[in-house]
């Protein structure tokens, strides 16, 4: 009769701890939590959720923008490409405080490079939100001047210069073949591909047993502290939310970003955030921690303490996703046609 007693208590626990894993996936998803799209036609659809237009999508123009991304002739010194403050080996960032950019510039503003990975699913692009697609945004750092400081046409003229992209291009685009518009088209293709789904990916389609109690224990907090405010959406985040809701950041007084019109900063997708200090607009925090605690303070206006900060960060942990296999791609030999580098 007690080792009938011990079995129902047994399996009343069990039931009773599925239960709760249940409701916390039921939680998170009625948090605006959402699981990553499993392929282009899932990334079709939350664009056209968020509004976003974008070309249609093809392997070939991914194949294309891939070269582009690593092509440092796109940069006037031609050593800089858009992998070197997205260095897809470094979680898709630059691994400093500040983008450096043309002439070891760094940003004026003491902005801070954010992820790639995922940035396709972002409702908007840079921190303060001036770009609507990924396309509009691959042409910002390549005109920069603190970047890679190539006009337009220059960008054109190099890129032309090279047999094998204008034959690519051609085949592509048709008569337009090598524009501005095309080059950034082509590299937001190849964006698009760097989707990391994770164990919490797996964990909203239903596996209870995809993050261990520790990290359930860590949403739990994330969601019941009021975290999932800003940090929602299948990015936990990307999207143009009010800065300094409560406090004040006690590093604001590094560079000159306030948003933008509207005080308004795009919020930083939480995927993989274990691989993308430093931390905030200005890169001014290295402790997953810390930025933790801050944000509590500055966003939530509560204290989060040590353990709590040390809760949240195994969840965040779990955010670390599955990178998709990159080979560095051959590039075209430079011409006599193609304009030399500027140092």
């Amino acid at each position: 009769m007690k080792k009938k007693t011990l079995l129902t208590l047994s399996s009343l626990l069990v039931a009773s701890s599925l239960n709760l894993q249940a409701n916390l996936i039921d939680d998170a998803k009625s948090s605006g939590l959402v699981p990553l799209p499993k392929d282009q036609a899932g990334v079709d659809a939350i664009l056209k959720e968020n509004k976003v237009k974008a070309s249609a999508f093809s392997v070939e123009k991914a194949e294309l923008g891939k070269k582009l991304y690593f092509e440092p002739r796109l940069s006037k010194s031609g050593i800089i490409s858009c992998n070197t403050c997205h260095n897809l080996g470094l979680g898709g960032t630059d691994g400093v405080a500040a983008a450096v950019g043309h002439k070891w510039t760094e940003n004026p503003h003491h902005l801070n490079s954010p992820t790639v990975y995922n940035s396709v699913l972002n409702t908007t692009q840079f921190w303060d939100g001036r770009a609507g697609t990924l396309a509009d945004q691959a042409k910002g750092p390549i005109e920069a001047e603190p970047e890679m400081a190539t006009p337009a046409k220059l960008a054109v003229a190099k890129i032309s210069s090279l047999p094998e992209y204008v034959a690519e291009f051609k085949k592509i685009y048709g008569k337009k073949g090598v524009t501005f518009d095309n080059i950034a088209d082509a590299i937001a293709n190849f964006e698009r591909t760097l989707i990391t789904p994770s164990r919490f990916d797996d964990f909203l389609n239903g596996d209870e047993k995809a993050l261990n109690k520790e990290e359930q224990a860590g949403l739990r907090l994330f969601i019941d502290k009021g975290c999932t405010a800003c940090h929602n959406g299948v990015n936990l985040g990307g999207s143009m939310q009010a800065f300094e809701v409560a406090g004040k950041y006690k590093f604001a007084n590094i560079g000159d970003f306030k948003g933008d019109a509207n005080g308004m900063v795009k919020t930083p997708t939480l995927r993989n955030v274990a691989e993308t200090a430093p931390y905030f607009h200005n890169g001014a925090i290295w402790s997953l921690k810390d930025a933790i605690k801050e944000m509590g303070s500055v966003q939530l206006g509560i204290s989060i303490s040590e353990k709590e900060a040390k809760s949240i960060e195994k969840f965040l942990l779990s955010l670390t996703g599955e990178k998709p296999a990159i080979t560095y791609p051959q590039l075209p030999i430079s011409t006599e046609k193609t304009p030399k580098p500027e140092l």
